[in-house]
């Protein structure tokens, strides 16, 4: 994205002759800082006032130019003129009683469509440790078979300040009553794994991540900063050379038969394409910290990928791929065609990984009373893709066949 100036537009007053100009305000929130200070520069100020500017937004959660008080009052008047500072708006908020906290945002114009996002803070008794899983689209691009994201369909891409407001307002929900000159930055750790998928939209999403680690806005670690693909092999290869942080799979299935029904991207980029892949992103020159290992989610479906020959499987393909494995507990929702493996077939499942050195844990569900637990998030999606429609139809039509059934 490039910092432009915005454009004023002239119409005709109703009921006189004089003209009357609009000026669409330039909206601040997601612009990285070479960005800000190109906004800076077409203004006739000095680059460093974006360090300044970013250090209100992101880390004191200011959106009024006239309390930014390092500025000069001329440059908050021009300010006030041609920019904002606007995240999406939140529609809904739901604080669970495990202290996850769930937010639904309005995007778009006129009624939108909603998108979700989900803080869950550490379990421990300090719970100092906060994480955020982002959304990165508006439905999502891809239909693995076991995500109720994906039954929604897809409508767009989110743009950086939709994507960055995400962690803006997930942070200021434990700073609003706090001083400004007290506030500091919450949430500890992001994860791009919320509604869609977030390399089917590079751009927005590697600035937003550029924002998330750089000094004057979120600042973290790149070690706390982690996207999670299904598995976008070019994208893998392009991320490795843009930015450096934490990568995770959605791998969910050991070899390609079974991964091709479950995450139906594996047909255009099968195994054979994905861990070689992942391999050259940790061999990648840079920060090792970020790239010691891949995360790998394998989410836990009752007598489908649950089973010893499925471990087994998993550790001859992991075998060369430093790895760490999470076994995520299948959340259902509604028609859901799968069921949760058992406690016990689960806890199988981790010994035998563990029992190969693999650091492998069994993901807590955490927030599945306000339906915020993984492969949970839905929001309401204007589908382009009538993926929604046709999923609709297909239940109902099983709804149908089984009550026909019950009546013979």
């Amino acid at each position: 994205m490039n910092a432009v100036m915005p454009q004023s537009t002239s119409a005709p007053e109703q009921g006189s002759s004089a003209a009357v100009f609009a000026v669409e305000k330039v909206n601040l929130l997601g612009m990285t800082r070479p960005e800000l200070e190109q906004f800076f520069e077409q203004l006739g100020e000095k680059k460093f006032r974006a360090g300044q500017v970013m250090k209100w937004i992101h880390q004191f959660g200011v959106t009024d130019f006239a309390q930014m008080t390092n500025i000069s009052g001329k440059l908050r008047e021009k300010l006030e003129k041609v920019a904002e500072i606007r995240a999406p708006e939140v529609v809904h908020r739901n604080y669970s009683k495990d202290g996850t906290r769930k937010w639904v945002f309005r995007v778009g114009d006129g009624a939108g469509s909603l998108v979700e996002t989900v803080l869950i803070p550490a379990n421990d008794k300090t719970g100092a440790r906060k994480t955020l899983c982002i959304s990165s689209q508006v439905g999502c691009a891809l239909d693995c078979s076991f995500c109720s994201t994906g039954k929604q369909g897809f409508q767009r891409d989110l743009t950086p300040a939709e994507i960055i407001g995400q962690l803006w307002v997930a942070n200021q929900s434990y700073m609003e009553d706090v001083p400004v000159a007290e506030r500091s930055r919450t949430v500890t750790n992001v994860v791009m794994m919320g509604m869609g998928e977030p390399l089917l939209n590079f751009e927005p999403v590697v600035a937003s991540m550029a924002l998330m680690l750089d000094d004057f806005a979120y600042g973290m670690s790149k070690r706390r900063v982690t996207l999670s693909t299904s598995g976008v092999v070019p994208m893998i290869d392009k991320l490795a050379e843009t930015i450096d942080v934490a990568l995770a799979i959605s791998l969910h299935a050991p070899n390609n038969e079974l991964r091709d029904e479950l995450v139906p991207i594996n047909k255009k980029y099968p195994l054979e394409q994905l861990i070689p892949a992942a391999q050259r992103y940790l061999a990648k020159d840079g920060n090792e910290s970020s790239r010691k290992h891949i995360t790998i989610e394998y989410v836990m479906l009752d007598g489908v990928n649950d089973k010893a020959e499925h471990a087994q499987q998993l550790l001859k393909l992991l075998k060369d791929l430093p790895s760490k494995i999470n076994l995520i507990p299948f959340n259902p929702f509604p028609h859901a065609p799968y069921g949760r493996s058992s406690r016990n077939r689960i806890m199988a499942f981790q010994k035998t990984l563990s029992d190969a050195g693999f650091v492998c844990t069994i993901r807590q569900t955490r927030g599945d009373d306000i339906d915020a637990a993984c492969g949970q998030l839905v929001g309401q999606v204007a589908d382009r893709t009538r993926r929604a429609e046709r999923w609709q139809k297909k239940v109902a039509s099983q709804q149908g066949e089984i009550l026909r059934t019950q009546g013979d």
